[in-house]
């Protein structure tokens, strides 16, 4: 009798999101649940409304012409950069190509940069430790892995380093591997010596996404992705992708505003 049970509750034991993702890693992390612990329900409809956006069960699909360009860019060439105005999905289309490169294993790991400049304001004035002032600079991405792989799954890769943020200034030093797809976001705000340090990161076949608005930058002197796109622009390994106004998809109103401050 006593088997009989131990075998049923064997069988009923959930699998969890992350051991589908990492089999290699099952067992090894998480010790067996204590009788007063209880386990939530994370499929539970309310919770995932609350806290995470809803996962997407369908590969990538292009908006437009443009996005579908962009795209097939990333998936042949080494390195893309993806220029132009806010809301055309430069950044999205990046980290959904990212998390299905790591959900399929075609990668190892995801790293996240872009230069720590704002507005206005310094990151030494943010609360908290180093990488708790960068997190606020990455909750875009954050939110696009979390709708493509699972927020507890983007969880468990950032603590065990599948996927890394870090600021533009600590990638002095790195290589990126074969395995690696690296994304730097807001690009306009580097320097031409900064673009030049990320540029030789690069490792053979690393799958390497530079993105930003050459009109949008907040630093002064000379722009790094501009200096960074005249350059290289007739190497083989490099697709520069150049968005427009109408290829802006996060609303109509934002088309507009970008043309009341830029063609009038």
């Amino acid at each position: 009798m006593a088997k009989r049970s131990h075998a049923k509750r064997k069988r009923n034991q959930r699998t969890h999101p992350e051991d589908r993702l990492f089999p290699e890693e099952y067992g090894r992390r998480r010790s067996p649940l204590d009788g007063n612990i209880v386990e939530i329900n994370s499929h539970s409809r309310q919770l995932e409304t609350a806290y995470a956006p809803k996962r997407a069960n369908q590969p990538l699909t292009a908006c437009n012409n443009a996005q579908q360009t962009y795209i097939n860019a990333i998936q042949n060439y080494n390195l893309t950069f993806g220029i132009g105005p806010a809301g055309t999905g430069k950044s999205y289309c990046a980290g959904a190509l990212a998390a299905e490169a790591l959900e399929s294993g075609r990668i190892e790991r995801i790293i996240l940069t872009r230069p720590a400049v704002e507005a206005g304001e310094q990151l030494g004035f943010l609360p908290g430790a180093l990488d708790e002032k960068f997190s606020v600079y990455i909750d875009a991405f954050r939110e696009i892995l979390a709708e493509r792989l699972g927020a507890g799954t983007v969880d468990y890769c950032l603590r065990h380093g599948r996927i890394v943020a870090a600021p533009l200034a600590f990638m002095r030093g790195k290589t990126f591997n074969n395995r690696t797809f690296v994304i730097l976001d807001e690009a306009q705000n580097t320097s031409p010596a900064q673009m030049k340090m990320f540029l030789t990161r690069i490792g053979e076949d690393c799958k390497v996404v530079i993105n930003g608005d050459i009109e949008q930058s907040d630093i002064r002197g000379s722009n790094g992705l501009a200096d960074a796109v005249n350059r290289l622009g007739n190497l083989p390994s490099v697709y520069i992708h150049r968005f427009e106004r109408e290829d802006i998809v996060r609303s109509g109103l934002v088309r507009d505003i970008i043309d009341r401050y830029e063609l009038t």
